[in-house]
């Protein structure tokens, strides 16, 4: 059959035009002035787009438009939201620099809001927040992605509570992304060669404020069914389609920012899913520039950033090898790579030859900055990757922390919001970096922020009560669910089995106990996805919604089906407790409980993540005291008692202590804490503010100094490197001095001296550290101080190098001497292979 399609826009009136610019850029998303406007163009089409602004302008009736059109209450309204709109997109901003090289941000999904689902958790959520606080605060970077057609599965249990998934399609031309066109005016598309095939991909354009974001969509007639399906859904098929969507992010988002004219001198991998990248640019400036592989590889390294989200090696993105050969093997050829020298980029143990990739271990050894997303995360991902750095102690491998944050004004509810600009002023909205202003939460008085949090309680259990009645009749479960006066916990995340959402369920009966007492009520909503292949997370939604049958709490525990950022947003502001109970250290850093703080939610969570960091006795509970077991039903036991003793002692008793006038004094004492602590350290502008001091503005730098005279500092970095390689063998310490006497004082100096065999480099290319601290029972140096030693003497090939320590502890201290590359080109001199101790 044959159809010919075309496009139909809604016929806006002149006078309405704004409403369309402002449909279209998802700045809408974190403005609830600008929601309004469209809820109140009409409101069953507003339910009925599922929150989509653009689909909603293009859905209500022409008649309604026009009177609207005449509407002068609604045309000031609307007036109003569009001169903050354009205000804010012509304001100054923290980035005070040029924006001639861009940052590209990659990354696998994007959570910006529900009417655009491309997202399915909390890393897409992330994505999303990274890219409305690079709008606030003006960094030149630009976002790249999939448009994928059907998105992330929606959720609905059969009548046994079992999940099920189900895939709509989404329509683009009704959702607020934009086509981007040639200057001919054709649809911009690039190729990307995808093994033996060439894959053809069209561009769109999201406005995230200030920052784009551009997503590939390989759904069109050039390409064959098995390509087109690239971009169907996001997290789906087999490891066939996974390496061909990474495939078409990395390699392919890399092609469209160039096509789109714009430089992308940084990239940043948010997880492993976009390394591929790295070839890429290496592939480019072979081509382009003449350049070895090594040469481009050091031009890209130091302007490579990755972030890791996974604390399990289980977790990480891995290949048969088999799989990269049937779509590498050409590759590895333009990069004139062996084929084990090309798998070597993707292992940990090079020489293995039944090792399969890993996209991790790719990205780490392609990106000289690389970060966990909390302080525990780094640590656990320096423990689980030291061994790519032999002989490197595991608190120097170079993954730094960079904890998550949240987009406060996209999270915090709009009451809230209303609040908190009353009375923290004008720096709260027009100065997101200034982040003391989060300081100034006792302005606000215990009445106003204690009824503003009850209001939202009673709009999460309308909206729950709202949203259940038809998958509560697949399940024969009551109506009038939820009360809005008893204490609400909620425990909304994915549903794998770490974080554990079954471990209430532990001792039912004291559970049940605690949600029939008629005096101090409390009440549970769970929600969350498990994968559609991880029958062990659908079983635990399954528990819990067997456990909820039992007559006498049907309606004080609720599971709301297709968790999704609309219920998110209702979770995280109308709770009371915000429940999370992984097994540590599992939880890289989740974000959920950052949300519900900086609304007022309390935490009641076991220290892992964020909370690891954030936790303070006067903002929330901890659940343990950071123990982690070997026995995972003993921890359980423990644990989930834990839970009730905190429930039964403090909790429950807190918030039901009341004053003659009704308010839970010390409650709202607790909330205010959480909300200053938490709004002030684990907001997203913090998290971007680092990662640009840290990471993007010293890359940036780097990228201007390699580009400069035909990559010149990378064609001398890579000729270093080679000279190191072949001389490493030969480089050792001769002989390390020991000092007079063995007993000194506090304040003592000690000469330290050593000679070095340089094996015939010059001792301006080698670093020699002297490495000292305290003696551990096994001998190891621990808490080490490092200090750089200076030649001495100007041997052919032995030198002397001296250094002096200062004796600054008591007990008992040693040192020993450590050679590492020094070379003024290089982020960090921890690089794999090289590094010799005495």
């Amino acid at each position: 059959m044959q159809t010919v399609s075309f496009s139909v826009k809604p016929n806006i009136p002149e006078r309405l035009k704004p409403l369309e610019e402002i449909a279209n850029n998802l700045w809408l998303s974190w403005n609830f002035d600008a929601v309004q406007l469209f809820m109140r163009l009409d409101y069953e089409v507003w339910l009925a787009s599922r929150q989509n602004p653009a689909r909603t302008l293009g859905r209500v009736s022409q008649a309604k438009l026009e009177e609207i059109a005449r509407d002068t209450s609604f045309l000031a309204a609307m007036d109003a939201v569009y001169a903050k709109y354009q205000k804010y997109l012509q304001s100054e901003r923290w980035y005070k620099g040029d924006g001639r090289d861009v940052i590209a941000y990659l990354s696998m999904e994007y959570g910006l809001d529900v009417s655009l689902p491309i997202y399915s958790g909390g890393l897409g959520v992330l994505s999303g927040d990274h890219l409305k606080t690079v709008s606030d605060l003006g960094l030149p970077l630009a976002g790249a992605g999939l448009l994928y057609r059907q998105g992330y599965f929606q959720q609905y249990l059969n009548p046994d509570g079992f999940q099920q998934e189900f895939y709509p399609e989404n329509d683009w031309y009704t959702m607020p992304v934009r086509l981007c066109r040639s200057e001919q005016g054709e649809p911009l598309k690039i190729t990307v060669d995808v093994g033996a095939d060439d894959v053809t991909a069209q561009l769109w354009e999201v406005r995230v404020g200030k920052t784009p974001l551009y997503l590939l969509d390989s759904n069109i007639e050039e390409n064959p069914t098995k390509h087109r399906e690239i971009t169907a859904t996001l997290y789906g098929g087999d490891a066939d389609m996974r390496i061909r969507q990474e495939i078409l992010l990395g390699v392919g988002g890399i092609r469209a920012l160039k096509a789109l004219d714009l430089n992308p001198a940084v990239t940043h991998m948010n997880e492993g899913h976009s390394a591929f990248l790295g070839l890429e640019r290496i592939r480019s400036l072979m081509q382009g520039k003449g350049m070895s592989f090594s040469e481009a590889q050091q031009a890209v390294w130091p302007t490579n950033v990755f972030t890791t989200h996974t604390p399990v090696p289980a977790g990480n993105e891995r290949f048969p090898v088999e799989l990269m050969s049937k779509y590498f093997k050409g590759f590895a050829e333009q990069l004139g790579l062996s084929w084990k020298d090309f798998l070597a980029l993707g292992r940990e143990n090079p020489d293995n030859d039944q090792e399969s990739f890993c996209m991790t271990v790719l990205a780490l050894k392609l990106a000289a900055h690389a970060n966990g997303v909390s302080k525990l995360h780094g640590q656990t991902s320096r423990r689980m990757w030291q061994n790519l750095w032999p002989g490197l102690p595991v608190e120097e491998v170079p993954i730094k922390s960079i904890t998550n944050g949240v987009h406060p004004r996209t999270w915090i509810s709009h009451n809230m919001i209303d609040l908190l600009d009353r009375y923290l002023g004008p720096h709260f909205q027009d100065d997101p970096a200034n982040f003391e202003v989060w300081e100034h939460m006792d302005r606000i008085s215990d009445e106003e922020l204690f009824r503003t949090h009850e209001r939202r309680r009673e709009r999460l259990v309308a909206f729950v009560r709202h949203r259940l009645p038809q998958q509560l009749q697949r399940r024969g479960f009551p109506e009038d669910v939820l009360s809005p006066y008893s204490l609400t916990i909620s425990f909304a995340r994915r549903f794998a089995t770490y974080k554990r959402a079954n471990l209430l369920l532990q001792d039912p009966d004291r559970l049940i106990k605690l949600l029939t007492d008629s005096e101090r009520p409390i009440q549970l909503i769970f929600a969350g996805k498990a994968h559609p292949h991880d029958l062990e997370g659908k079983e635990l939604i399954r528990e819990l919604i067997h456990f909820a049958q039992d007559p006498k709490i049907r309606s004080q525990v609720v599971f709301l089906e297709d968790y999704d950022m609309t219920i998110a947003r209702y979770l995280n502001s109308g709770s009371d407790v915000w429940l999370n109970t992984p097994r540590r250290p599992l939880e890289a850093s989740g974000t959920s409980g950052i949300k519900a703080a900086m609304n007022g939610v309390l935490n009641l969570s076991i220290l892992d993540g964020w909370w690891d960091e954030a936790y303070k006795p006067e903002c929330g509970w901890a659940i343990g005291s950071g123990e982690e077991y070997a026995d995972p039903d003993l921890q359980d036991e423990i644990e989930s008692k834990a839970v009730y003793n905190l429930l039964e002692r403090e909790i429950i008793p807190l918030f039901y202590t009341r004053g003659r006038d009704g308010l839970p004094r010390e409650w709202i004492k607790r909330m205010k804490a959480a909300m200053s602590s938490v709004g002030k350290e684990m907001n997203s502008h913090r998290m971007l503010i680092e990662y640009s001091q840290e990471f993007y503005l010293p890359a940036l730098q780097k990228a201007r100094e390699f580009a400069a005279d035909d990559f010149v500092s990378a064609r001398e970095l890579s000729g270093y490197l080679q000279r190191l390689k072949d001389s490493w063998e030969h480089v050792k310490v001769e002989s390390l001095s020991v000092p007079q006497g063995v007993i000194f004082k506090v304040g003592d100096r000690i000469e330290a001296s050593a000679r070095i065999n340089l094996g015939g480099l010059s001792p301006q290319e080698v670093r020699v550290e002297l490495y000292f601290g305290s003696v551990s029972s096994s001998g190891e140096i621990e808490d080490a101080g490092r200090l750089e030693m200076s030649p001495r003497s100007d041997g052919r090939s032995v030198v002397e190098y001296r250094g002096q320590i200062e004796c600054a502890v008591t007990g008992r201290q040693g040192y020993t001497v450590r050679l590492l590359p020094k070379h003024p080109a290089l982020v960090h001199p921890y690089i794999p292979g090289f590094l010799r101790w005495a």
